[in-house]
């Protein structure tokens, strides 16, 4: 399956990004919280009958999948890429244009405010319950728009936002600097399959996990420790310090989803307790700067490895 990073041209495309959609299925499959009298608005600005949507627009890092004819492959933004597209966003004035499903143009809908998450745990989408990494733009958008509130909004119809925009494929392959990123490059590329196949919401075009219209449920497990959840946490937070220089685009991923608790499939399990395993010998507890270090918490470190031990012991696959 091929990768490719999504990139801005500004001698070709001066906007970047011409528009944001409300959308029933966001591409990066994070749903935005309403602000009304249900939602009351905590900032002292805002009345709680103020119409308000709050959400990501773009994700670091986040595999999205796409389908171009028969061929299958997924597109991600880095952290500069979507600093500078919100920049490009603000400087071109196109705040007040909105669409629904990428398709209608709506009147009435307009975002007023527009920040990059620098802090994960103090950034205040957290008051919402809201968990994004650093990197993630964030907007909230204020809707004017009777109709667009009672019958798409309030109604459910739409989740979440979607961006429009302009920007060039650049594919990328999994680096292979070093024996240990070769380790996590073989474990990685089966795994990082596995994974973007249980992420995507929504039943999408040429999607091979839906079969007549209902989606093939696969068995997963999230009763992993919370010391693994903290490990990846941890070697997120020493590899930001490190420029993000460690690890494979298949290892932050792994991070992220084990930071956030989500379940894992059997598949999954085996390919990182054998990851794990092969790559324990790179672990130097006393330096915290290598990439050695960083890249096995990423994927949970010892207690995931122990964990994936046990569970495969348990389901009598070891």
């Amino acid at each position: 399956m091929k990768f490719y990073e999504l990139v801005l041209d500004e001698e070709k495309f001066l906007h970047g990004i011409d528009a944001i959609s409300i959308v029933e299925h966001p591409a990066i499959e994070e749903d935005f919280i309403t602000m009304s009298k249900e939602h009351k608005f905590e900032f002292k600005e805002v009345s709680n009958e103020k119409r308000i949507l709050m959400g990501a627009a773009m994700i670091p890092d986040k595999p999205i999948y796409r389908v171009d004819g028969e061929e299958e492959y997924y597109v991600f933004f880095t952290k500069e890429t979507i600093r500078r597209a919100s920049e490009l966003y603000l400087m071109n004035g196109k705040q007040n244009n909105a669409t629904y499903e990428h398709e209608n143009r709506i009147d009435g809908l307009s975002v007023v405010e527009s920040w990059i998450i620098e802090d994960s745990q103090k950034d205040k989408s957290r008051a919402y319950g809201l968990e994004y990494p650093v990197g993630t733009w964030m907007v909230t958008m204020k809707v004017n728009n009777d109709d667009i509130w009672d019958n798409y909004i309030k109604s459910g119809v739409v989740k979440g936002f979607s961006i429009e925009g302009w920007f060039m494929q650049r594919e990328t392959a999994i680096e292979v600097e070093t024996e240990l990123s070769a380790i996590e490059k073989e474990e990685g590329e089966h795994l990082l399959a596995l994974y973007l196949l249980g992420i995507t919401k929504g039943v999408l075009k040429n999607d091979k996990r839906y079969k007549n219209g209902k989606k093939l449920q696969m068995e997963s497990y999230s009763d992993y420790p919370d010391s693994a959840s903290n490990n990846a946490k941890r070697g997120i937070e020493l590899n930001e310090k490190q420029g993000n220089k460690c690890a494979t685009q298949v290892g932050k991923i792994r991070a992220q989803q084990l930071a956030k608790k989500q379940p894992l499939s059997l598949e999954t399990i085996k390919r990182m307790h054998s990851y794990l395993s092969r790559a324990e010998e790179y672990y130097d507890e006393g330096d915290t700067t290598s990439c050695g270090y960083i890249s096995y918490l990423l994927w949970g470190g010892k207690s995931a490895k122990n964990w994936a031990e046990s569970k495969l012991k348990e389901l009598d696959q070891l």
